[in-house]
């Protein structure tokens, strides 16, 4: 299967390593983007597993623009934060759904 293989190397370690396996149930600092303090703010609002955050974006359509402003505005992530760990959840929907 080459699909993908390209786009791998243009990938970080971390994110890499988050699209390598199933999300099962890995704590939310697994998502590429997020941060140990931000982490922190979604465990305390309930989001502590990555499969967690992965819903909300999913009840959002897929829609990051949506995503990222509902991180930035209610979880205090910054604006690179907020786009690193929405395409990290959008890359691994177009892999695993």
């Amino acid at each position: 299967e080459l699909r993908g293989t390209k786009k791998m190397d243009h990938m970080s370690p971390r994110l890499r390593a988050f699209l390598s396996e199933p999300i099962g149930e890995k704590d939310v600092a697994w998502v590429d983007g997020i941060s140990r303090e931000l982490a922190i703010n979604l465990v305390t609002k309930g989001f502590n597993k990555a499969y967690i955050l992965l819903g909300q974006f999913l009840l959002m359509h897929k829609n990051e623009a949506e995503f990222q402003k509902w991180l930035i505005c209610c979880c205090g992530a910054t604006e690179c934060e907020a786009q690193e760990s929405s395409h990290c959840l959008k890359e691994w929907c177009s892999c695993f759904l």
